[in-house]
């Protein structure tokens, strides 16, 4: 996309703003050419694509409040980024406005295995949480599939989850106490090493904010004990639907296994060829559980669950017989997202969550969506908790097709929320849900939700645009009051 050329406005004021950011973090901690900032135009909705103004690349937390305090005074939009593995275009750039980049923010300041926590700076990948403890047998249990690249701040801003969620929880069920930065510099912790806190839950509201309240540059996390058994178990069943039945018929029984994914054909044979999992190639669904705790405890739990499986038409099951094997069944399920860009030019991926019960009812609809619009879709989703990742495969250079591609999706998320569930999972709403979300709240439910934003950020410079449908201007500083007006978002710039 040739974006248009800045009137002689803008690059005075640019680089007056380089001039002065390059003072507060000196060196090559600020990116204005043009071509440098082509590396920040998307993040892994790469559907939409935006160069900033300004990529500033801090290395303290002082760093961080003048940036931010110079920003509040000029009027300057920021956008917070991670490691831009957001899917949902939550760290989508402003051509009007800064990247705030927390990628050196990468150390890990503080192990303390007694009170079971780990003290981070947000840089730090979710994965690296556990290999700097797994020596003591501990480990973080928030995995998403993208944990090796993912950072926790972005965890943080998203509630992520991953394949373990199920029994350990989301970010939020694994999160003690944030430090964060307010638009105006402020620097305030929450939370701490205590599994408590007195007052207002902020640790809650920040978890999930997606960037809109203030800049994570602290996380401390809660680490677990590894188990002293886990196993899994594939199971292959001829339908989704039955697949499906005995997602809900297992969690009934009372069993919360350690993780509990379903996979359909076209993601069984497109992870199974990148990866040779060893998955069955002759059914339709595939469904892998695991079991962890104690040996005896385990070796009973699989023998329900195969029981289970039975009774719901499973054709083909599978136990793990050592950790090797383990790790290899679950290698295919985290390979799946790019596993399915090797047989399509391009997907789409979504993130809605539904009442399990509702599984065989939105899988048989998601196919007659798929034969309605044209276009496959591999579905591979925590099966456990709900949380559907149906990948709409699509040729961008087909015209038409990703516009068909965003219908499907907005008809799945729809669906999601028709059927009792809601518009994301662990993926946010950023730009790509924003215009949906009045299928799920009314104005009245909105506008609530904003004038908590305008007590933290008045004039709308963290992240603007993302979230909410509709841009409302809070009256004046500090008053929690919106104003009547509205102002829709321009359409996004899309490639």
């Amino acid at each position: 996309m040739q974006m248009p050329e800045p009137d002689e406005g803008t690059v005075i004021r640019k680089s007056q703003i380089v001039a002065d950011l390059g003072r507060i973090v000196p060196g090559e901690g600020v990116i204005h050419d043009e071509d440098e900032l082509r590396a920040y135009e998307s993040d892994g909705l790469t559907a939409y694509r935006q160069p900033p103004l300004i990529v500033v690349l801090p290395e303290t937390v002082e760093q961080v409040s003048r940036v931010l305090a110079y920003c509040n005074e000029n009027g300057i939009k920021v956008v917070p980024r991670g490691a831009g593995t957001s899917l949902s275009g939550g760290a989508l750039p402003l051509a009007d406005g800064i990247i705030l980049g927390l990628g050196k923010f990468n150390r890990i300041l503080e192990i303390d295995f007694e009170n079971r926590c780990a003290v981070v700076q947000p840089g730090v990948t979710n994965l690296g949480i556990t290999k700097a403890v797994e020596h003591e047998g501990f480990y973080y249990a928030p995995d998403p599939s993208s944990q090796i690249a993912c950072s926790i701040g972005g965890n943080v801003a998203e509630n992520s989850g991953g394949v373990h969620c199920l029994k350990y929880g989301l970010t939020t069920n694994n999160l003690l106490g944030l430090e964060m930065v307010l638009i105006d510099g402020t620097i305030l912790r929450i939370g701490g090493k205590h599994l408590d806190s007195e007052g207002y839950d902020l640790l809650g509201l920040m978890t999930g904010s997606e960037g809109l309240l203030g800049v994570v540059t602290e996380v401390t996390v809660r680490i677990l004990q590894k188990p002293a058994t886990a196993r899994a178990l594939l199971l292959g069943f001829p339908t989704s639907e039955q697949g499906g039945d005995c997602v809900a018929a297992v969690i009934g029984a009372g069993i919360i296994p350690g993780g509990m994914e379903m996979m359909d054909r076209p993601a069984i044979h497109a992870s199974d060829d990148f990866v040779q999992a060893g998955y069955p190639r002759d059914v339709e669904a595939l469904l892998i559980v695991e079991l962890d705790g104690p040996a005896a405890e385990v070796d009973y739990l699989i023998e329900q669950v195969v029981a289970i499986a039975r009774e719901h038409g499973a054709t083909y099951e599978r136990v793990s017989q050592d950790e090797e094997e383990r790790n290899r069944f679950w290698a295919g399920r985290k390979a799946a997202f790019p596993a399915v860009g090797r047989i399509s030019p391009d997907y789409y991926c979504m993130d809605g969550t539904i009442p399990r019960k509702q599984l065989p009812l939105v899988l048989k609809r998601m196919r007659e969506m798929s034969e309605q619009y044209g276009l496959g879709v591999a579905n591979v989703f925590h099966a456990g908790d709900g949380n559907l990742h149906p990948l709409i495969m699509y040729d961008a250079n087909q015209p038409g097709e990703l516009e068909r591609a965003e219908e499907f999706g907005a008809d799945i998320l729809k669906l999601c929320v028709e059927v009792g569930g809601v518009l994301t999972g662990e993926h946010g709403v950023g730009v790509e849900k924003r215009d949906l979300m009045g299928e799920m709240f009314n104005e009245i439910d909105l506008k609530q939700q904003q004038r908590v934003k305008c007590a933290f950020d008045p004039n709308a410079l963290l992240n603007p645009g993302k979230v909410f449908p509709q841009l409302h201007r809070c009256a004046e500083l500090g008053r929690m009051h919106i104003h009547r007006g509205q102002m829709p978002f321009p359409d996004l710039p899309r490639f």
